[in-house]
């Protein structure tokens, strides 16, 4: 049933991250910069300190004794996350909603899952997968299966990028229409997204001290409740408002 709930979330997941740039489209009159800017404030500032409020009691607590490394750790990923989360933006100006999204989303769930896998190969720590585990087991290798195939996703997306330059450059009419439409200089910004993006998952493994302490608390409160699903929610808190 777990897995059921976690296929159902990361389902809701990717269909917020794949949709949400869609009504910048129908802003008129707004430079690109101003409402990424505005939809930033409440994804950054807003909605995650409140979130923490709402599900974590004493969150600010819990980060403010957390050792200085980690929390500086956690910071680290987080700006490597936020900027890919700007490149995000302007991946999808340059390459269009469609291809722009498949590209970098694609990107981040290959590198998010194989890096910090390699890692914990070199680095071994309880509780983590490696990829040698990955490789060798059923379960593991189901996800590198969905991983390649993602890879097989990223490659058509980006030969339909190429195809859709080509029309372009044929058409003077269609060209004026998608003037900010710029393949080379997307995909480069949309790898550079890609890769950084993935770093979301580095700052919550960093900071997983912070989030372990959220759901002990939690389990005190709430015994025999089980794991506390919301405990990475004190996490996304020192990137962002510290």
């Amino acid at each position: 049933m777990q897995a059921i709930f976690g296929i159902i979330f990361h389902f809701i997941g990717g269909f917020a991250s794949g949709s949400f740039y869609i009504p910048y489209k129908k802003v008129k009159g707004w430079a690109w910069e101003s409402f990424w800017i505005v939809g930033g404030i409440f994804s950054w500032f807003i909605v995650p300190p409140l979130a923490a409020w709402l599900t974590i009691p004493g969150f600010a607590e819990i980060i403010k004794h957390t050792n200085g490394h980690i929390l500086i750790l956690t910071y680290f990923f987080g700006v490597l996350w936020g900027i890919g989360g700007l490149t995000y933006g302007l991946g999808v100006r340059y390459l269009d909603v469609a291809l722009g999204s498949s590209i970098i989303l694609g990107l981040c769930s290959v590198f998010g899952a194989l890096i910090p896998s390699v890692y914990y190969d070199f680095f071994p720590t309880a509780g983590k997968d490696t990829i040698t585990i990955l490789m060798t087991s059923h379960w593991g290798q189901m996800v590198l299966l969905g991983i390649a195939v993602c890879v097989l996703g990223i490659i058509i997306c980006g030969y339909a990028g190429v195809m859709k330059e080509r029309e372009l450059s044929k058409g003077r009419e269609v060209a004026v229409n998608n003037k900010e439409y710029k393949f080379g200089l997307g995909i480069f910004v949309a790898i550079v997204s890609g890769v950084l993006s993935a770093c979301f998952a580095f700052g919550i493994d960093a900071g997983k001290v912070m989030a372990n302490e959220a759901n002990e608390t939690w389990k005190a409160i709430h015994p025999g409740s089980g794991e506390f699903l919301f405990q990475n929610n004190v996490t996304y808190q020192y990137p962002i408002i510290c």
